[in-house]
């Protein structure tokens, strides 16, 4: 702060100070303008010299203001030559006249005495202000960076001037200050005031720092404005603490005493800041998110999280808040950790100039963020005009630079002790070097050096602080923030804006749902709050007055003005208690529309009063008087379910977040936005999902309540549009993939369900009139109920309603009958008594005869076994010992027995607890109690029923329980008396009834069995049911808890929670200890029934998934009982397992989604209506261990070896016994035997799952089994399906000599692969292998495989040396009989190992044992853990050393005991990848990827070549993600498909086809097969196709010139819009394409002709996309989109062509390639990526070619230049041919336009047109006779004319004339081309064509192999061949050359010549035997010796080797032919 004139000095002093300073400048001689300056002491009014500037100084304008002489300007004029006293201002300034007279000048009048002069007093008092970049709060640091903002006016008191580089900036390298402010006013104190003014307008915004507030808050001191100042004052203001700058008060105190109102407070200012910092990061990282879209990168959904944690320091205050976006631009700012769940919202909306306009409280303000945070310094804003200056988080430990700057020097060297306070280095910033202190102290450690160029908040060094406790930290803020607008949800609800009005209420809370949707933070609370507010506003009835009046009001004189005034009228009358008639409303305007007559009037009308109706409109469809708004919400309800389901569709069902993201981006290539609003709402799928449901529950509740209902129970109740719902409902149903939407599809399900049960009151309704007239006793009332009871209409809830609401005491016992009919309807009633005064029903009934048992010897092993038994006429005849007749004879004389029932209603327990008289009034009932019958001798019989009609709690159940079983233990003697075996309590239980459904009677079951003590196991379980349940197969291991029973239209279902119980996990422990659930299902029908079962087993699905439970899916189990109340129901056993599986089958998605691992089910089975035809027990048990396969176990009821029990035995011969699937474990158990814990290879199952989501390996040959059996179901022509059609043999390697065995023991050959039938699970290596024969539909009669998978539950399913060697011998084993081989791959590579033993024994030389961190020399072992490891066992390598005076033996090599530790393992990895590599030449080779394949795993995918992959969880790999991440330091890739998934390997070639799950990849394979010979070599498969196409039609399909077009449509044929089938080349439907991913210019694949299998490669003509995806690795990359042009070879689609080829020729498939290429291309990019490699990789394949090969020019096709070249037939004349389409194809170097160019250039077609235009010949004949050179001149002017005339003509010409260069006549003329196909004819050409061919390679195959004898005819080429069958042909009678050419004609002559062509190759082999003899007995010197002597001794001992006769017959002819 500069000011004058100085008022500190007397004016004396002033004096003296001028005329010492003009004295000076004398002395030095100095003539200019300067400045001295002096130090003051006031006290003693004496000054000191300090300094002499010779210039002006950057203050001039506070002399110029005073003197008001421009100072600049008084030196030029100086140095002009003009004096001082000639200058206006400075005479002005001395007094004297501005301009001098003349005469005043020549006389000298006019020179001023300086020295002796005064001058005139000055008038104003200047202050100057410098503006610097400056932090005042950091020590006055310099800063630099950018300006965004300097705002400053000049007025007449105050101007400035600032300064900056011409990019806005203040750099480093320049003197801090930048600007200079300067004040006037009449005196000193004016001037500070406006000084203060300016200083308060000013406004600088930028990333630096400045002295503006801190010096407009100095000059505001009273210190100040009385001028006591001095040198010391500022030194004494920053020791005190310095200035406060950002907030109103000076501490923490004054800081809390401003208002909550004042806007300007420091919890405002923090709210503030915090809104700034949330709405930066949330939309810096939605820009993010929407760059890596833009560059084909994977964006972290992290990126799109709505809570934020901001960290502010203010005056000392730490501030944590937790900032939530709860809007696009809106957040709830809470003070974080702050359970009161208070908080504030602000708003936030960016301005055009880069401000922030905060809305907070009511009041909103602009801040402006002047610099970022970072490690030196904190934010800076800019509020109000105010800076704001937040503090860093304080950390002396880290010494940064808070400015940009260099390392001069460091003061203290690196580990040095420095003081607090001390200097530590030395920096230069803006020409000045500063010092750096620390704030503590502590040691140094250097993290820079000298010279470094360092950046604000670079780290210097590091600090290891010496008292770390000593260190002041912020002070947490607690408690509530002032600032206005702060509370709970319920204080903001409370506040709310809307005074009342429903209409904004509504429209509010809908906007909060849907900004909750699309994937803002909506909290519980704040659901609670907007569905209240719905409801608030939609219950109303002022709802749709003020609604429709906010649409009305806008119409106010643009419609007619009576209409307007009826309307508003109607609305002002309705807006309070009463509904406004909506339907009135409508019908006025309706009427209004009516009386217009004009057409354009009234569509004007209808177009302005459309929103209007609109607004009616919902309100004409609430039928709910209590709810006018339900079809208001409703639609807008809809609207948010169908939204959520548009989002979530793309994730649900399993998909992950990658290939969400992929799918998105693909089909929203240019709506990036649109992704990222589709990624936030699903990263809320929490909150989304609860307000779903929220939703769903309101439709629901509206669905069960009657619109006329008093009760308002839902928010939509009475909505016409409710029916509506089903679609959205239905959609959320079926979605999968985690628990959100699994709880939201269970909710949907189960609404769905109920709108589909029959309601309450249609129930009660039956069973009333059935009660009616059975109290009646009509004539037809017993066949009402069993009508009724026919109907299977459940009754057990209504029953006790039932009986409360009956009046009339004998429909109260109709009633109970009923039930009791419906209850025993399998046993037999005798005799009804109803007894009216004690309200009791008394009835007798006995057993039905139970179903019959087999021998235990009886035999079983298929269903025809046990239909032949049942069939017999009499049970005796099977055989059966003693026991057993035993076990029958006891189980009949229970049948015998008759049983009296009692079924008594009491009103209350205490009806008969409080009488004993009473209940002993009951037994007296029972004939036995009085003696008028005898006790059962088997044991009591006698049943007791008691009817409680009051309501219990549920919570009472255990102490009601107690109560009974007290009563019923004071009556012991008495119901032994009376017989009683059961005595049942069915108590009515409290709860809301609702119109749907009551709760079910609580019933409590007392056995005598028990001595009447209650059994818990049948609590709830009606007593009828009981029996039927198996309840004790649960009891024993596991701990049972009811979680309810389920009513249904069909059955009863009881749910449990099963906790597996100590003692049973004590005996199986591996045994899974989760709980699991058990469902119990029984229904009483008439007849079994396909459809009886199924809606059991639906009914019970759904009984499971409405179950709430935190019970995991897996190991459910569920019972399913049909009881048949008639046993002479007629059921075939083999129908009933053929229906259940099929059911079980059908719904097997369902099943495993529940996870229930076991379905059992039981049913009664007769053959016959008559006495000898027995009932059978049958007990199916489905499970389905692969997720994919429904695997069968059947048994029948049998009687166990001694004859006293029933026991499960099963019926063989199914297919469950394969695979061990089907384990038959329950074969001999007794049928009360308890479930046990697991099943068979649950474990491994639940490993290989939960290791790679992939399956067991034992359970893979199920999969192909039912593949199989999908084939052919989808052929339904292919003939008649085998019983079974597949069996396997393991092939299991094994020493010959036997033992374990090794790598070396195959390397010495000592190992064997041996054929075997073993139990799954019995393999000690991880590689499996079997020999399967598939009986598939193109091979019926089987078709032998090799599957080789690895055992992902053996050592993670890693590559040992033993399973190369298993992985080895099975490849060659496929190899040697030449079958397919398989490879299911799900491994993690080859395996790593160390050697434990010596990991448990070596020990650590440490350089120094005191302080180990200083590091190690060696590892060593001792002496005896040498001698024992390193001598006798060899494994370890180690010499002598010394550690500590002891001998030791320093380790240098590891050997290690333990098998496959390292290297080895690649070894054997070397073994099998080379053993892939030959196969895949060899035999068809495919692999199968169902997990994870790593490493050597990834190659053997790679060099079987052909694959299929999983889409999810079966990545490709060479390395783990993790690993990756770990090698970069950075959590780069977050799954492994990101490096190999499908998304990868599917697009680059890798992988062939892509699938769903394991079946379908499972399918595929067996679909790929059915193209493939079965061997090697051998017959095509061909099928039968009538039926399904026809060999003689002609192609339909068409292309058309110069119409782009799906190539595919060639090979398959498409359906036209009308849906006419157009037939393409091949066999409908039979195409199937591969590498369908990867290059898709071109089209590859596999299709049948006429049922030959065929491969095909076709030409894309359209332009396709390859992109190259963004490696996340590369922060910088982007994913590259490149368009390729069809009908062009690209280096990627040249290399499948050449892929595909070498596969088809490995497949011995013929193949047709459909071309349409114009060559390849030859850009620099293509030439760079090896086109030519790839291009010259076609030929090759072609070379090696065995098969045909058409290549054939389609349509409007053509082959131009280079592609010609790699698809002639001379490159392997002896396979391929060419075709082309008649008329229409081309064939060229160039195109025709290309050619025409080069080759009929401009001056041919000059010459053309000279010879064929006539007028052109005319004026050349006239040039020539004119001599006139202007005539000619004019002639040849005409010419040039007609030429240009003709020009374009004649370029048409030339182009067609090159193109007739190119057409199928000349190609076939020149010999290029076979022949010219018509198109449409093409099919039935290529099919016989092919048929020739195939037949003609087979003779040729036969002819090649008789030249194979010895050395034989090396000469022979497979053309030699076909030319040798031509001459065989021709030499028949009758054949012509041109017959040769007819295909058919040349099969017809194979055909007939067969027997004479197989005599013609025995002739040609035994020619060629001779000519072998010949040749080496005549090949002189010891050949002819050696060979003599060897065909001599060669036929000795095969002479041997014969039998006597033929030797015999070989001397003879040897004599005979030797003449011997």
């Amino acid at each position: 702060i500069e000011e004058g004139p100085p008022v500190a000095a007397r004016p004396d002093v002033w004096k003296e100070m001028e005329e010492a300073a003009i004295s000076l400048a004398k002395a030095v001689g100095y003539m200019n303008a300067g400045t001295v300056e002096y130090l003051y002491s006031e006290p003693d009014a004496k000054f000191y010299f300090l300094e002499l500037n010779p210039r002006l100084q950057v203050e001039h304008p506070v002399t110029e203001m005073i003197t008001r002489v421009n100072l600049p300007a008084a030196q030029l004029q100086v140095a002009m030559g003009i004096p001082l006293y000639h200058i206006p201002e400075v005479r002005e300034l001395y007094g004297k006249n501005r301009f001098e007279d003349s005469s005043d000048v020549r006389d000298g009048k006019s020179v001023i005495d300086f020295p002796n002069s005064e001058r005139v007093p000055p008038n104003v008092h200047c202050m100057a202000v410098r503006i610097t970049a400056e932090n005042a709060e950091a020590g006055f640091k310099p800063t630099s960076g950018g300006i965004q903002e300097l705002n400053f006016r000049s007025t007449p008191n105050v101007w400035g001037y600032f300064s900056m580089d011409s990019s806005g900036s203040i750099h480093e390298f320049a003197d801090s200050q930048f600007g200079h402010l300067f004040a006037s006013g009449p005196n000193r104190e004016q001037a500070r005031r406006n000084m203060v003014l300016a200083l308060k307008e000013l406004s600088i915004r930028g990333d630096i720092s400045t002295t503006v507030d801190y010096i407009g808050k100095l000059i505001e001191l009273d210190d100040f404005i009385e001028n006591n100042i001095d040198t010391g004052w500022l030194d004494r203001i920053i020791k005190e603490g310095g200035i406060r700058i950002a907030g109103p008060g000076s501490d923490a105190s004054s800081r809390r005493a401003s208002s909550a109102g004042n806007a300007l407070n420091n919890d405002s200012l923090v709210v503030t800041g915090a809104t700034v910092v949330a709405y930066d990061q949330c939309f810096g990282d939605e820009a993010t998110f929407m760059e890596l879209l833009d560059r084909g990168q994977l964006p972290p959904l992290g990126l799109l999280k709505m809570v934020r944690d901001v960290e502010l320091i203010l005056d000392g205050v730490k501030y944590k808040l937790r900032c939530t976006r709860t809007g696009n631009s809106e957040f709830q700012i809470a003070v974080a950790g702050d359970d009161s769940g208070k908080y504030v919202t602000s708003g936030v909306r960016m301005l055009s100039d880069g401000g922030y306009l905060i809305s907070n409280g009511g009041k909103s303000q602009v801040a402006y963020r002047t610099s970022k945070a970072d490690a030196a310094s904190g934010m800076r804003l800019s509020v109000a005009g105010r800076t704001v200056a937040f503090s860093p988080d304080y950390d002396p430990s880290s010494l940064r630079t808070d400015v940009a700057g260099k390392l001069v020097k460091k003061l203290v060297p690196d580990g040095a002790h420095v003081k607090k306070g001390g200097a530590y280095a030395e920096i230069e910033v803006m020409k000045m070097f500063m010092p750096l202190k620390v704030e503590e102290s502590g040691v140094i450690t250097w993290a820079n050096n000298e010279g470094a160029a360092l950046a604000a908040g670079d780290l210097l060094a590091t600090l290891e602080l010496e008292n770390p406790d000593n260190v002041t930290t912020a002070t947490v803020f607690e408690g509530d923030l002032a600032v206005a607008g702060w509370g709970s949800l319920d204080t903001s609800a409370a506040s709310s804006p809307n005074g009342g009005r429903p209409h904004i209420t509504l429209r509010t809370a809908m906007d909060r749902l849907e900004n909750g949707m699309a994937g803002y933070v909506l909290s519980p609370g704040a659901i609670d709050l907007t569905m209240q507010d719905i409801a608030d506003a939609v219950t109303d009835p002022s709802l749709p007055a003020y609604e429709i009046d906010e649409q009305l009001s806008v119409l106010n004189g643009r419609i007619d003005g009576s209409l307007f005034d009826e309307l508003s009228k109607m609305t002002s009358e309705f807006k309070g208690p009463s509904k406004l008639p909506a339907e009135r409303f409508k019908h006025a305007i309706a009427v209004h529309v009516g009386n217009i007559r004009d057409e354009a009037e009234r569509a004007s009308f209808l177009a302005l009063t459309a929103p209007l109706v609109d607004a009616a409109d919902p309100y004409t469809r609430s039928l709910a008087d209590i709810v006018p708004g339900a079809e208001r919400v409703l639609v807008r309800f809809l609207d948010v379910l169908r939204g959520w389901s548009s989002v979530e569709r793309w994730f649900c069902d399993g998909v992950s977040y990658a290939d969400a993201v992929d799918n998105l981006r693909r089909a929203n290539k240019d709506n990036h936005a649109g992704i990222l609003d589709i990624c936030r709402a699903h990263a809320l799928l929490e909150s989304t999902s609860a307000v779903i449901l929220r939703i769903i529950n309101s439709i629901a509740l509206a669905g069960k309540t009657d619109a006329s209902s008093s009760t308002m129970t839902s928010v939509v109740l009475g909505a016409e549009g409710l029916v509506d719902t089903t679609p959205c409902l239905t959609d959320i149903a079926s979605m999968r993939g985690n628990a959100a939407y699994d709880i939201l599809s269970e909710r949907c399900r189960n609404v769905l369900i109920e709108e589909s049960l029959p309601s309450f009151e249609e129930r009660k309704s039956k069973f009333l009139a059935v009660a009616e007239s059975l109290a009646l006793r009509a004539d037809d009332a017993l066949e009402q109920v069993q009508e009724l009871i026919n109907d299977n209409i459940v009754g057990t809830d209504i029953l006790l309603p039932l009986l409360r609401d009956a009046t009339d005491q004998k429909v109260q016992l109709a009633i109970l009958e009923i039930s009791a009919r419906k209850q025993h309807r399998t046993f037999e009633i005798k005799e009804v008594s109803p007894i009216m005064e004690p309200r009791m029903l008394k009835f007798s009934y006995c057993n039905k005869p139970k179903t019959s048992v087999f021998s235990s010897t009886a035999r079983m092993t298929s269903m025809t076994d046990l239909t032949r038994a049942m069939s017999s006429n009499k049970l005796s005849d099977l055989s059966r010992s003693d026991s057993e007749s035993s076990l029958k004879s006891q189980e009949q004389d229970a049948t015998k027995v008759t049983r009296t029932a009692l079924m008594k209603i009491c009103g209350a327990m205490s009806d008969i607890q409080g009488d004993m008289a009473a209940f002993r009034s009951l037994l007296g009932e029972f004939p036995q109690y009085n003696g008028s019958a005898p006790r059962c001798v088997t044991g009591p019989a006698n049943v007791l029923s008691i009817l409680v009609l009051q309501d219990y709690s549920s919570a009472n159940q255990d102490s009601l329980a107690q109560s009974m079983e007290q009563l019923l233990a004071r009556n012991l003697q008495d119901l032994e008396k009376a017989d009683i075996r059961r005595v049942s309590f069915i108590v009515s239980k409290d709860g809301e009834a609702d119109r749907n459904q009551y709760p079910l009677p609580s019933v409590f079951t007392f056995r005598e069995t028990a001595s009447f003590k209650e059994d818990h196991l049948y609590r709830d379980i009606e007593p009828a049911v009981s029996h039927e349940l198996d309840m004790l197969r649960l009891a024993k291991n596991f701990s049972l808890r009811c979680l309810g029973d389920h009513l249904s239209p069909s059955g009863q279902i009881y749910l449990y929670k099963a906790t597996p119980k100590a003692p049973a996990l004590a005996q199986d422990k591996k045994a899974n200890k989760s709980p699991r659930l058990f469902a119990r299902a029984v229904s009483f029908i008439n007849d079994f029934s396909a459809g009886s079962f199924e809606q059991l087993l639906i009914e019970a699905l759904n009984a499971l998934d409405s179950i709430k439970t935190a019970v995991p899916p897996g190991d459910n189990h569920l019972f399913i009982n049909i009881v048949s109340a008639s046993q002479s129901t007629v059921v075939d056993p083999v129908n009933v397992e053929r229906v259940v599986a099929s059911i079980l089958k059908r719904h097997s998605e369902r099943t495993s989604r529940l996870g229930i691992a076991e379905v059992e089910a039981k049913a009664v089975c007769k053959l016959a209506d008559d006495d000898d035809s027995h009932p059978i027990s049958l007990r199916l048990v489905a499970s389905n261990p692969t997720g994919f396969v429904q695997v069968m176990n059947t048994y029948v009821e049998a009687a166990d070896e001694s004859g006293s029990k029933r026991v499960f035995k099963s019926i063989g011969g199914t297919k469950a016994s394969m695979a061990g699937s089907g384990d038959s474990s329950w074969e001999g158990l007794s049928i009360t035997t308890p479930y046990p814990l697991t099943r068979p290879f649950d474990a491994q199952r639940k490993a290989a799952l939960r290791s790679s989501d992939t399956l067991y390996c034992y359970d893979l040959p199920a999969l192909f089994e039912a593949a199989v059996e999908k084939q052919w179901e989808s052929m339904s022509g292919a003939g008649t399906q085998p019983t079974m059609v597949m069996f396997t043999t393991e092939l299991v390697v094994r020493k010959k000599s036997g033992g374990s065995w090794t790598l070396r023991d195959y390397t010495n050959g000592d190992l064997e692969l041996v054929e075997t039938q073993r139990k799954a699970g019995k393999n000690d290596v991880g590689m499996i292998a079997w020999l399967m024969t598939l009986k598939t539909a193109e091979c019926p009669t089987g078709r032998q495989i090799i599957l080789i998978a690895n055992d992902i539950t053996h050592k993670a399913g890693s590559f040992g040396t033993r399973e190369d060697v298993v992985f080895k011998l099975a490849s060659e084993f496929a190899r040697k009989r030449r079958i397919p081989r398989l490879y299911m791959a799900a491994n993690s590579g080859a395996r790593i190992g160390l050697a434990e033993g010596i990991k448990k024994a070596f020990k650590v030389a440490f350089k120094n044992p005191s302080n180990p961190e200083s590091g190690f020399d060696f590892l060593y072992v001792n002496k005896a853990d040498y001698e024992r490891l390193g001598v006798a066992r060899e494994d370890l390598i180690a010499k002598p050393a010394t550690v500590n005076g002891e001998e030791v033996f320093k380790i240098t090599d590891i050997i290690g005991s333990e098998p496959d530790l390292g290297v080895e393992n690649l070894k054997g990895s070397g073994l099998i990848a080379g053993e892939t590599s030959s196969a895949y030449d060899d035999i068809f080779t495919l692999t199968i990827v169902l997990g994870r394949t790593v490493g050597i795993g990834a190659y053997l995918v790679r060099l079987g070549q052909r694959t299929i992959q999983k889409n999810a969880n079966s990545p490709i790999i060479l390395t783990g993600y993790q690993a990756l991440n770990k090698l970069m330091g950075v959590d780069v890739y977050s799954t492994n498909d990101q490096l190999g998934g499908p998304a990868i390997m599917h697009s680059n070639g890798i992988s062939h086809l892509a699938e769903n799950d394991h079946l379908s990849a499972v399918a595929s394979a067996v679909h790929w097969l059915s193209y493939v010979p079965t061997v090697r070599g051998g017959l095509l498969p061909i099928t039968d196709i009538t039926g399904i196409d026809e060999i003689e039609r002609p192609i339909s399909f068409v292309p058309k010139s110069g119409v782009p077009y799906d190539p595919r449509f060639l090979l398959n044929g498409r359906e036209d819009e009308h849906g006419e089938w157009h037939g393409g080349f091949f066999d409908k439907g039979s195409f199937t394409e591969t590498l369908a991913g990867w290059a898709k210019t071109v089209v590859v694949g596999r299709a049948r002709l006429g049922g030959i299998p065929m491969g095909v490669i076709a030409t894309e003509n359209r332009t396709a996309e390859a992109i190259k995806p963004a490696d996340p690795a590369d922060l910088s990359a982007s994913e590259a989109v490149i368009q390729e042009a069809g009908c062009v070879w690209f280096p990627n689609s040249a290399y499948k062509t050449a892929q595909a080829i070498n596969d088809f020729r490995t497949e011995d498939l013929p193949l047709i390639i459909f071309a349409n290429w114009r060559g390849f291309s030859g850009g620099q990019r293509d030439m760079f990526d090896e086109v030519l490699k790839y291009g010259s990789l076609i030929v090759d394949a072609f070379v090696k070619f065995q098969q045909p090969v058409f290549v054939y020019i389609p349509p409007h096709a053509e082959i131009r230049g280079g592609a010609w070249v790699v698809l002639d037939a001379s490159i392997n004349e002896s396979v391929m041919e060419m075709y082309a389409s008649a008329n229409d194809a081309r064939g060229g170097v160039l195109e025709a336009n290309g050619a025409a160019s080069v080759k009929y250039r401009t001056k041919d077609m000059l010459a053309t047109m000279h010879r064929l235009d006539e007028k052109l010949k005319s004026l050349d004949a006239e040039l020539q006779g004119r001599v006139c050179e202007v005539e000619r001149q004019d002639v040849a002017d005409a010419i040039q004319e007609r030429e240009q005339a003709l020009l374009p003509v004649y370029e048409q010409i030339a182009v067609q004339f090159c193109e007739l260069h190119d057409t199928p006549g000349r190609m076939k003329a020149v010999g290029v081309i076979e022949r010219a196909v018509e198109w449409k004819g093409a099919r039935s050409y290529f099919y016989w064509r092919l048929r020739r061919k195939l037949a003609e390679f087979d003779l040729r195959k036969k002819i090649l192999e008789t030249f194979q004898v010895g050395r034989g005819d090396a000469t022979v080429s497979p053309a030699k061949a076909s030319k040798l069958i031509k001459s065989w042909f021709l030499d028949t009678p009758g054949a012509t050359e041109a017959l040769w050419g007819d295909d058919k004609a040349v099969l017809s002559w194979m055909a007939q010549q067969n027997e004479q062509l197989e005599m013609k190759i025995l002739k040609l082999n035994k020619e060629n035997v001779v000519q072998e003899v010949f040749d080496v007995m005549t090949a002189g010197g010891n050949t002819a010796k050696v060979g003599t002597a060897g065909i001599v001794e060669g036929m000795s001992q095969a002479l041997l080797t014969l039998p006597a006769d033929e030797q015999a017959q070989v001397r003879e002819l040897i004599k005979s032919t030797l003449k011997l």
